[in-house]
């Protein structure tokens, strides 16, 4: 039915050009998105809370790390960063593998602005199927996302530590327990609730920033609004169109609005449940709420 475009009707003309090849590739990169959030947040978290214990140890070297992730991540833009991440991590990568699978290499690696290694030390290499080189171009967006995303997840928990009195770690010390058992029995379980709602405006930036794979060179869902609403796009001129870039994007928009408000939603859930019955601002808050609903 779909061999002939000009012979359509409007209704099966949409239906052809909303079902091509194309299309479901851009459908697809809902999932690549969906998937980047999946494992960047908790790799940032991870990241983030490694990053807190380093700030606040008493070791001095590991805590000139953990601060210094942090303010040195947090002080860069993030378009910046991401940009100059990938090809750092990229040529990282590489020269690594240089050194392993080459050591008889005798020219240099840095030729004038060109970074030049042997062939079996590139990434991916050049004989590899295509869906190696989108893999590990998502990888590496995944790795910088979850780098920069965690420098932030860090100063937060960070706070969230040190918001927990420090009278509770003195008096469960107090009672036998060593400092490693206080802080992960008594410190932990008690910073969620303060580190929650700046986790959560995390959260929400995060998903905000997942366009940001388009410039990485990732086949996101920004790239394909941007390929098909396009009216001079030599691959659609099959099913030639005017401008409709406004209405991907507009498609895109009330899709963030919803992912967006879905996560509000849980998020206020998780909350509830955390601040339950703990004498902290956010409990109280919760119980004087309780109290007065009945009446």
């Amino acid at each position: 039915m779909c061999d002939d475009p000009s012979t359509l009707g409007n209704l099966q003309w949409f239906i052809c050009y909303l079902t091509t090849g194309k299309h479901l590739n851009f459908y697809g990169s809902f999932v690549t998105v969906l998937l980047l959030l999946a494992v960047t947040a908790p790799a940032a978290l991870l990241l983030g809370f490694g990053g807190a214990m380093a700030a606040r140890s008493r070791i001095a070297p590991l805590s000139w790390f953990g601060k210094g992730y942090v303010a040195i991540v947090r002080g860069v833009p993030d378009i910046a960063f991401f940009l100059f991440f990938v090809i750092a991590l990229d040529q990282g990568f590489e020269y690594l593998r240089h050194r392993i699978k080459c050591p008889d290499w005798d020219q240099p690696i840095r030729q004038g602005s060109d970074f030049i290694v042997c062939d079996p030390a590139k990434l991916p290499l050049s004989s590899s199927p295509q869906w190696m080189h989108e893999v590990y171009g998502f990888t590496l967006a995944v790795l910088t996302f979850a780098i920069v995303f965690g420098a932030f997840a860090a100063n937060v928990l960070y706070g969230a530590m040190r918001a927990v009195p420090r009278t509770q770690m003195e008096t469960a010390e107090a009672y036998g327990m060593t400092h490693r058992q206080a802080f992960w029995r008594v410190l932990v379980p008690q910073m969620w609730v303060y580190a929650l709602p700046g986790l959560s405006n995390l959260w929400m930036v995060l998903i905000k920033a997942s366009p940001l794979l388009f410039l990485l060179g990732v086949e996101d869902i920004v790239y394909w609004a941007r390929d098909l609403g396009g009216s001079k796009t030599p691959q659609f001129t099959d099913y030639p169109h005017g401008d409709w870039r406004m209405w991907y994007f507009l498609f895109l928009l009330v899709f963030y609005l919803a992912f967006t408000r879905l996560s509000e939603v849980v998020l206020d859930r998780v909350m509830r449940r955390l601040t339950h019955g703990q004498a902290v601002s956010g409990g109280e808050a919760q119980r004087k709420a309780d109290l007065v609903g009945p009446a």
